[in-house]
């Protein structure tokens, strides 16, 4: 009995020092690493959720871009810092559930990072220059296969999500055309409109403005269903059965950080997401705001490792 009430009191002081831990808090700035230029949709998304942060943690978030190889730069030196809270990571899709399934990156995408809160799930858009004679999916396949390797489509990096959608979408349409990846959204979706290239699969933060000024032309979303932000749109599974492919944001932290700091983090960002001002922002730039817990996140990410996995081997995708 006088060893149990020991133990007990090991444990409940342990719980004590772990709260007083979690309550102090942080004391010095939190770095966010984006690995992805300013003005992409995970960069937005990021900013905005620790804008709101700020206030409730008492201290900065500071923004550090690290762009470069679809993400996987800024992914891969966020793994490698210490895991004492201090450095976040706007987590996403390509670099953390696609690229690992696709080429050889330099961390584990389910063992280096500890997952803290999903911030949005985002939809995908093909959309095509303005000069490119396709109306619809139909026509622009048609177009496509009328005229093998003549046409080029952008992605934000090779490996990154938008890429692998224009790659699953050329095969599944079986057409032929030629890669133009870029280090981010931005200067990808600015050759697009340019004319540099023809086509692309991009988010909607990054093409609405373009497609409503009228020098894109949407053609359909890659959901499995419309997307609220863009309802006008039919998707591209009307016409090649079986497609869907969607990106996610979600903040994470290196391994090992502790696990009090991420629950406080994840509490709290989960607040901030159910924020009418923050929703209504996140809704006007295509994403759909999400928020979960932890394990959640971490069930989820293991959901989208297997499905993204199981979409490369079916479809035989390879990097360029």
């Amino acid at each position: 009995m006088k060893n149990y009430c020991v133990r007990l009191g090991v444990l409940f002081a342990f719980a004590c020092i772990s709260t007083a831990f979690a309550q102090g808090y942080p004391n010095r700035p939190i770095k966010v690493i984006i690995p992805w230029p300013p003005g992409q949709a995970t960069d937005l998304a990021a900013r905005m959720v620790s804008e709101k942060l700020v206030p409730v943690l008492g201290q900065p978030l500071v923004m550090d871009n690290k762009p470069g190889a679809g993400g996987t730069i800024g992914s891969e030196a966020a793994s490698k810092t210490p895991a004492d809270g201090y450095t976040l990571l706007a987590g996403s899709s390509g670099p953390i559930s696609i690229s690992p399934n696709v080429q050889k990156v330099p961390y584990d995408p389910l063992k280096d990072f500890a997952p803290i809160c999903l911030l949005a799930v985002n939809p995908y858009v093909l959309v095509v220059n303005s000069s490119v004679p396709a109306k619809n999916v139909p026509e622009l396949i048609a177009l496509l296969r009328a005229n093998p390797g003549k046409y080029s489509f952008s992605s934000s990096g090779s490996g990154a999500s938008s890429h692998l959608a224009s790659v699953l979408f050329n095969s599944m349409a079986n057409v032929s055309a030629v890669h133009v990846p870029y280090k981010g959204s931005s200067p990808s979706v600015t050759d697009l409109v340019s004319g540099q290239v023809a086509y692309t699969i991009e988010t909607v933060p990054s093409i609405i403005s373009f497609v409503k000024s009228g020098r894109l032309r949407a053609l359909a979303v890659s959901t499995a269903k419309r997307s609220a932000a863009m309802p006008e749109l039919g998707t591209i599974a009307d016409d090649l059965p079986g497609y869907e492919m969607s990106g996610w944001i979600g903040f994470m932290a290196p391994a090992g950080m502790p696990n009090e700091l991420r629950a406080r983090l994840s509490a709290e960002t989960r607040k901030i997401l159910q924020d009418p001002d923050i929703r209504s922002r996140f809704i006007a730039l295509g994403l759909d705001p999400a928020g979960n817990t932890p394990e959640e996140y971490a069930e989820f990410l293991k959901r989208q490792n297997d499905r993204y996995a199981s979409i490369v081997k079916q479809a035989g995708l390879k990097l360029d």
